[in-house]
């Protein structure tokens, strides 16, 4: 049976290191500070809107929420993130994706400020994740992998490490992240040949491929870690991951459940960001 890595341990260790960051910051007068900016109402965003609002709470970071309807104008959109760039008393945004509409969805990612980019969508924050410098933050999901494997100890440096899926909110930014704790990285994708034989060379699998159940038995091997970074919902309506657990887990050496693993840990690492923002607001 393998050891289940499951994200609620890791999220609260998170969560009381940050509280006591928080405490030192209220101790010279700053109260980190989170935008959370919603258009329109989906059902996905405001649950986990609710969630980071809540493990917000547990930190001790504040939340102004800016909501504007589903058929709000660009300039809207633009005015308020413009309003929460000249903010000074906030830190960190977090603005919901996708937005209705691509192009005022490009235009709102060229206009945040990379400093409050809590959530790795601006090309500056992009930068910070593949030059290893600069102003913003990874994307939260892709930081909530490392975060998880290094709670439960997990070595990284030297391992062969396959990545399914290559965008930029996960596949991409936690590939160039493992590679910067030294790494070795394949990225699988849509077109890679023979997928089950190049996953099961793997030590190290992390899987956002976004298709429930894609990784079954035929790509796992004894000994591997298993992380399952999706989130789908199956034929019975019941939260799934892209592993098919029940033929991976009895397996592998560990393996993260879905829902409970990774995604526990996502709005953790969003409270962390808000608080690293605030503490570089600080003169010493």
């Amino acid at each position: 049976m393998a050891r289940i890595l499951k994200g609620l341990p890791a999220a609260n260790a998170l969560t009381q290191i940050l509280a006591e960051r928080v405490t030192a910051l209220n101790e010279k007068n700053v109260t980190p500070t989170l935008a959370i900016l919603r258009v329109g109402e989906r059902g996905d965003d405001i649950s986990y809107e609710t969630g980071a609002m809540k493990r917000c709470a547990k930190v001790g970071i504040a939340v102004r929420q800016f909501l504007l309807p589903g058929d709000c104008t660009q300039k809207q959109l633009l005015d308020t993130i413009r309003q929460i760039n000249e903010d000074a008393s906030i830190h960190g945004c977090l603005m919901f994706r996708p937005l209705p509409d691509k192009a005022m969805e490009e235009a709102a990612c060229r206009l945040l400020s990379p400093e409050k980019d809590v959530d790795g969508m601006t090309a500056g924050s992009l930068a910070t994740v593949f030059a290893g410098k600069g102003a913003g933050y990874p994307p939260c999901t892709a930081e909530a992998c490392m975060e998880l494997l290094d709670h439960y100890e997990i070595p990284l440096e030297g391992k062969q490490v396959t990545v399914i899926g290559r965008s930029l909110v996960i596949g991409k930014p936690v590939s160039m992240m493992l590679q910067a704790r030294n790494a070795t990285v394949t990225m699988c994708h849509t077109k890679t040949v023979n997928m089950a034989e190049v996953c099961r060379n793997a030590e190290i699998l992390v899987v956002a491929a976004g298709k429930a159940g894609v990784v079954d038995g035929s790509f796992a091997a004894p000994g591997q870690i298993v992380v399952d970074v999706g989130i789908n919902v199956n034929a019975e309506g019941k939260l799934c991951g892209d592993v098919s657990y029940a033929e991976v887990e009895p397996i592998v050496e560990a393996i993260t459940p879905v829902p409970g693993g990774v995604g526990s840990v996502t709005t953790a690492v969003l409270a962390k960001h808000v608080v690293e923002a605030a503490e570089k607001t600080v003169k010493d």
